[in-house]
This record gives structure tokens, sequence and C-alpha cells, in this order.
């Protein structure tokens, strides 16, 4: 069973992802990562030449149970799960694996996470203690006004933000284009309140940073990473009490807001820039939890 080396046909599917498929390199890591995991246990499950086409269903189903035995969660385990199919796509497509083996590959069912969001009150509270802080201080708190502003105005996802250029936001047509997920472009509706913060920033940031490409920057000049956008979110969470919530909940928040007030949950797909409506789905169950609390605890009936 040593018809192709297993690690020269991990990076075959490593480069197809970050050349072709232009996924982002945090997603290429852990699909590394993964079948990096994936390759040591079927080798060793095997103890001798081995390729990826001749892994069976039986050596699939062990290491499923592999991963349980770690006390991996289910979610770690879909992800795990996720990669190994992907990859075996890529290798049926390539013409190196039947199709059946990544058929195999089965992930646990997960139970559909709801996304912590802020209630309208919190980002209200939120925004204007950002502004307020634009307002006294210097260009970079005239820069976390624009990122939260910007964040929960148009839903984007943490990597669409921190990838923005300059050019990409248009402030006397108020839009934004946005390339999300496998270099898709979108344009979205930027609001008053965003135009607003951004035209303050990038004011205040001639000065000091002249005029770099990119929207984010820090003092030198060059683009904040994500961690750096999701520390400012946790920030400002923590200032008004909102401990916990990742930076993603300005984005879970935006979604929520919106259908509550009766928005189309298609229109609300296509800004979110989701593949599917299911995904997008997940909010309408939030607002549902959210009216029937309300109802019980204010209808005198209830």
């Amino acid at each position: 069973m040593s018809e192709a080396d297993p690690r020269a046909e991990v990076d075959a599917f490593l480069r197809h992802v970050a050349d072709e498929r232009q996924l982002s390199p945090r997603t290429v890591r852990a699909y590394a990562g993964d079948l990096e995991e994936a390759q040591a246990f079927f080798a060793a499950h095997y103890g001798g030449p081995w390729c990826w086409s001749g892994v069976d269903r039986l050596a699939l189903r062990r290491y499923v149970a592999h991963l349980t035995e770690r006390g991996l969660a289910r979610r770690s385990i879909a992800r795990k799960l996720s990669a190994l199919r992907s990859f075996y796509r890529f290798l049926h497509v390539e013409g190196r694996a039947p199709a059946n083996l990544a058929r195999a590959v089965r992930a646990p069912k997960l139970d559909r996470r709801l996304p912590g969001f802020l209630h309208r009150d919190q980002v209200e509270v939120m925004l204007d203690w950002a502004r307020g802080r634009a307002d006294a201080g210097g260009w970079r708190e005239a820069r976390n006004w624009a990122i939260l502003e910007l964040f929960y105005g148009t839903g984007l996802r943490l990597s669409e933000l921190a990838g923005l250029n300059v050019d990409d936001v248009d402030l006397v047509a108020d839009r934004v284009r946005v390339f999300g997920k496998g270099r898709k472009e979108r344009i979205l509706p930027l609001g008053r309140w965003a135009n607003r913060a951004l035209r303050a920033y990038l004011t205040a940031r001639t000065g000091v940073v002249g005029h770099p490409p990119a929207l984010f920057v820090g003092p030198a000049g060059r683009r904040l990473t994500t961690r750096q956008i999701h520390n400012v979110v946790r920030r400002a969470t923590a200032a008004i009490g909102a401990d916990g919530l990742a930076a993603h909940s300005l984005r879970h928040s935006f979604a929520t807001h919106l259908l509550d007030a009766g928005a189309d949950l298609r229109a609300v797909q296509e800004l979110l820039g989701h593949a599917s409506l299911r995904t997008t789905q997940v909010y309408t169950h939030t607002s549902r939890e959210r009216l029937q609390r309300v109802y019980r605890q204010a209808h005198p009936r209830a």
C-alpha cells in the first residue's frame, strides 16, 4: 500500500486551498494541523508503508474513536473530520482516491450553538462610550470607534473587516466593498454613523500614518491583525459590563437586530455573505427565544 507519498499529497492539497480556493492563512494552517494529526494516526495504525487512497473504513472508524477517546469536544472532532473530507474530495477530483472515501468520513451530530449578541441598548451604550473617547482622544480612539461602528453597522466577519482597504469604502455613495470567503465580492450599505466615524478616523490618522492602503492600521501604518481588532471589541464590551463576548458578537448583534425588526431572512443572508440559508436561520432561533422570554416575563397570563 505504498503508491503515493502521504506527505506530498497533503502538501498538494494545502497549495490548492491556499492558491486556488484562496482560503485564509489561518484556515490553511488549521487544515495542515488536522491532516498532520490524521497522517500520524494512520501511519501508526498500518505500521508500515501506506497511502491515503488505501485507508479503509475500519481505519477511519478507529480514527474517529481515537479522537473521541482523547476527550475532544464534538465540535472539534467535526472540524477535524471536515478537513479530512475536504482532503479526500480533492484527492478524488485529482484521480488519486475513490469517491466513497470522502463519504465514509462521518462527523458527530452537533447541536446548533446560538451565537452571543448584545441587546440594542447595550450596543448604544458601547458606541456612545467609544464615540466619547474618540471625541476626547487621539486618532487611535477615532479608529476604534470606526471599527465598532463598521462592525455593527455592516455585520462583517472579523477577517473581512481586517482585510478592508481604504479604496473599498465609498463614503460618498455610502457603501463598502467586501471580499468574503473564497474571495467572493459583495457590496454592503454603509450607515450614517459608520460613515461619520470613518470620516473622523481617516481625517485624524492622515497626519500620523500618512495614506497606507489598509483601512485599519497601527502607528507604523501596518494593517491591524484580526487579534488586534478582536481586542478592540473585547475592551469595548468589557467597558459596558458585557465580558466574555467574542468580536463576532457584533456581527451576531447586527443579524439579530435586523431580524427582530422584521428584515427578510434572505436579505440578511446576502448581507452576511452566507452561502446557505440554513446558516442564517440560527439567528431566527435567537430572536424567537428572546421573544418567548419577554412574553413569559411581561404578559399577565403567560
